[in-house]
């Protein structure tokens, strides 16, 4: 008679799973529906905005002219080819193109705003800045540009301005927290110095100088504000690396000959992330909002940038004009609100008080 196989006994009813912490942390995330939405809005807001030219542009995707087959958003054609009279680029909101493209035969399928970034709209009924029409959805600016276009550019101008500050901000400051934090002593005594005498320095008198003295650039103010915006994410992970360090397991892995490399890497790094991570959507949208006071006061990005800021400051000089202020406050309050509401669900995801037991 041959032995039944041994099984494990089942677990008990409630008994946890074993999940990861980041795992369970994840879950926890999903659980908060406000927090989730807003991260899923607000990613699908960035995906939407990194496509611009396929959603507003003064260019079709493609056009079908007399036989033949052009791709005007990605080549330029001279106005003859479709009948006109100069060799100049083709404006397609020509009513004279218009027509001819619509001939019998000719077809050409535009985005689904017809004004790119820096589109004037020569051809509006009414003096810039006019307001909402079936042409431009929301108005134009006072320059007779778009302002839906302006909008969407804009917001990708924001939102990889501030991806690109948050990273380099994060590099700087875990570097720098954890050398304090780890070593310690003098190497922590030093570097406090530093941080408090560099964090004294006048960031806005800098800005204002720089601004003078070399020309206005994406890449300028993005050095600029890096240099001072690593100072306070390096104050929690240093915290988290002077806590942890003491713990047991750092001291095992110190008894049983660890390399300090990885010791840092494998043990005290992944335990010490936490408030990095929460710190995130915050320091996302402070870098929004820094770059579109810049804008505001005339030493952000250079002219003809789509900017937030700039529109802001638009509605400033046109009081008027109130679909300026109205339609650039909602979309920069929405998007603050959704890295708001993403960063408070990601803190109590991330908060082991707040563990089920």
């Amino acid at each position: 008679m041959s032995a039944s196989p041994v099984s494990s006994s089942p677990q008990a009813p409630g008994a946890p799973v074993g999940l990861s912490p980041a795992r369970r942390a994840w879950q926890r995330f999903r659980r908060n529906r406000l927090g989730f939405v807003s991260l899923v809005v607000f990613v699908v807001m960035v995906v939407l905005s990194l496509g611009a030219e396929l959603i507003s542009n003064d260019r079709p995707i493609v056009v079908r002219y007399e036989g033949q087959t052009y791709w005007p958003m990605w080549r330029d054609y001279p106005e003859t080819t479709f009948g006109g009279d100069f060799e100049t680029p083709t404006d397609y909101l020509d009513p004279f193109i218009r027509d001819r493209l619509a001939a019998d035969g000719n077809w050409a399928l535009f985005t689904l705003n017809r004004y790119g970034a820096g589109t004037i709209n020569y051809f509006a009924q009414a003096p810039t800045p006019s307001g909402p029409t079936s042409d431009n959805l929301l108005g134009t600016d006072d320059r007779g540009r778009d302002l839906l276009a302006q909008l969407i550019y804009g917001f990708r101008v924001s939102v990889l301005f501030g991806l690109a500050l948050t990273a380099i901000g994060v590099v700087l400051g875990v570097a720098a927290g954890a050398l304090q934090g780890f070593f310690g002593g003098k190497i922590d005594l030093v570097g406090q110095r530093f941080i408090e005498i560099w964090s004294s320095m006048p960031e806005l008198y800098l800005l204002i100088i720089f601004s003078a003295v070399f020309a206005p650039s994406v890449a300028l103010l993005l050095i600029l504000l890096s240099l001072f915006g690593w100072m306070g994410l390096s104050d929690y992970v240093r915290a988290e690396f002077l806590r942890n360090r003491q713990l047991d397991y750092v001291k095992s892995a110190r008894a049983l000959g660890v390399s300090r490399s990885r010791l840092v890497w494998r043990h005290i790094l992944p335990n010490s992330l936490t408030p990095v991570v929460t710190f995130l959507p915050f320091r996302m949208s402070a870098a929004i909002l820094a770059l579109t006071s810049l804008d505001f006061l005339g030493l952000g990005v250079p002219p003809g940038t789509p900017s937030l800021g700039e529109l802001l400051s638009q509605g400033k000089n046109n009081i008027d004009a109130w679909w300026i202020s109205l339609s650039t406050f909602a979309v920069l309050v929405i998007t603050l609100l959704l890295l708001t509401f993403t960063g408070d669900a990601l803190r109590d995801a991330l908060d082991p008080r707040k563990q089920p037991a």
